[in-house]
């Protein structure tokens, strides 16, 4: 857990910690949807977004753009714990799942399946959904857990067969805010079909808890930097030397390794190696270690711990507040008691549509948002006949007495009706 003087020390490398610059104060409770920025990526962004120099010439600008690429993916191997095959930038990471599937789904022997869940969010749903039809195989889908919000390595056992070609998990899920065990879901799959290609959705996981790479043993995983505290605009992947050697849009005569198209954002990289920077210092507040994933790994750890003290005082309470699960009719996805929730809580009102909820809050300077049975939601909500729910999601610089702000307004609201 945070101390108060680290809390506002990490609070203060973020912009607009505890105000819109359109609407002012507001605590800010959208993280799932887009995390805030670090300030010094802020920075870096005008920076680079400033230099007219192009990659590759003979000048010194020109290197130091190079330098600063090839820092970047040294720090995305870092991040991802993967010191071998390809790191890359993409347009986003909802592009870059997409290249992954597709790349995959061509690259993989004739015939077989591919094989999602229904837990997953549209990108590599739909990913998967499409490549399945144009190579004329069988998108099978594993059912997850109402009750839990999450879906187990025992349901995909239940699909796996040897003609798996391509396999899709999601490791956090942005509406229910649980966390899949990607490992053993993949050790699942490899054990029946080892030759599978085996693709994780990193997006919402990212932010909350250590990537490891080398532990999971996988083909491919992507993020939305956005989401971890960078900024919009690029999603960065890693592909396997495996899934790397198949066949994939490139240059002709360009490098066969090479998974990016054009010349990239020499900022997109740079801003990706501020966050790792600020992980590392994060995690120096938690171990002696001079080794820096050591450091990553302990910032990951210590940002889990804080965010799972903040959302046992939603659901439980705080001081003479009452929690979410003791207001009656309220209802919370996946159950106030899940170990696997990582900074997100998702609840329903009955009788009250969850826009209203959301209004409200946005009066009282909460930011909280509507996930509607849609195209994006629809796979989580629809099953358990709800139209929408509201998603409150926090992040390591949110604090306590945020979480008190909001327990104080939720119960304005519910004592009102």
């Amino acid at each position: 857990m945070f101390t108060p003087a680290l809390l506002d020390t990490v609070r203060a490398r973020f912009a607009h910690v505890e105000a819109c610059p359109f609407s002012g104060p507001r605590v800010f409770f959208e993280n799932a949807g887009g995390a805030l920025t670090l300030k010094s990526v802020v920075e870096t962004s005008a920076l680079y977004a400033a230099i007219p120099d192009n990659q590759g010439r003979d000048n010194p600008a020109s290197k130091a753009l190079m330098a600063a690429i090839d820092k970047a993916k040294a720090d995305m191997r870092l991040f991802f714990n993967a010191f071998s095959g390809q790191v890359f930038v993409g347009e986003s990471g909802t592009e870059v799942l997409f290249r992954l599937v597709r790349t995959a789904a061509l690259g993989a022997a004739p015939g077989g399946i591919l094989l999602s869940t229904t837990l997953e969010h549209p990108a590599s749903r739909s990913a998967m959904a499409r490549w399945a039809e144009v190579t004329g195989r069988a998108h099978v889908l594993v059912p997850h857990e109402d009750a839990t919000g999450c879906v187990e390595a025992a349901a995909y056992a239940r699909y796996i067969t040897p003609d798996v070609r391509v396999a899709t998990l999601v490791h956090t899920s942005p509406v229910t805010g649980m966390t899949v065990d990607a490992g053993a879901i993949a050790a699942a799959i490899r054990k029946v079909s080892p030759d599978c290609f085996i693709i994780v959705d990193g997006i919402q996981h990212a932010s909350h808890g250590a990537v490891d790479i080398a532990a999971l043993g996988i083909d491919g995983y992507a993020i939305s930097p956005y989401k971890v505290f960078s900024r919009h605009g690029y999603g960065v992947g890693w592909a396997s030397d495996r899934l790397t050697a198949c066949t994939k849009e490139t240059v002709i005569g360009g490098p066969a390794t090479s998974w990016e198209m054009g010349t990239r954002d020499t900022g997109s990289y740079a801003t990706f190696s501020d966050v790792v920077t600020y992980f590392d210092w994060l995690g120096s507040h938690f171990t002696k270690s001079d080794d820096r994933r050591a450091r990553l790994e302990a910032a990951a750890q210590a940002i889990h711990g804080h965010e799972h003290m903040l959302a046992e005082a939603m659901v439980n309470g705080t001081g003479n507040l009452r929690g979410l699960k003791d207001i009656p009719g309220l209802h919370i996805i996946g159950g106030a008691d899940n170990a696997r929730r990582e900074g997100v809580v998702s609840v329903w009102l009955e009788g009250i549509t969850s826009e209203e909820v959301v209004s409200f809050l946005n009066g009282r300077g909460i930011r909280t948002h509507t996930r509607k049975a849609d195209h994006y939601s629809g796979n989580v909500l629809a099953p358990m006949g709800l139209k929408d729910c509201i998603r409150i999601s926090f992040s390591h610089y949110n604090s306590p007495a945020e979480v008190g702000q909001f327990l104080t307004a939720i119960d304005e609201f519910t004592s009102a009706r």
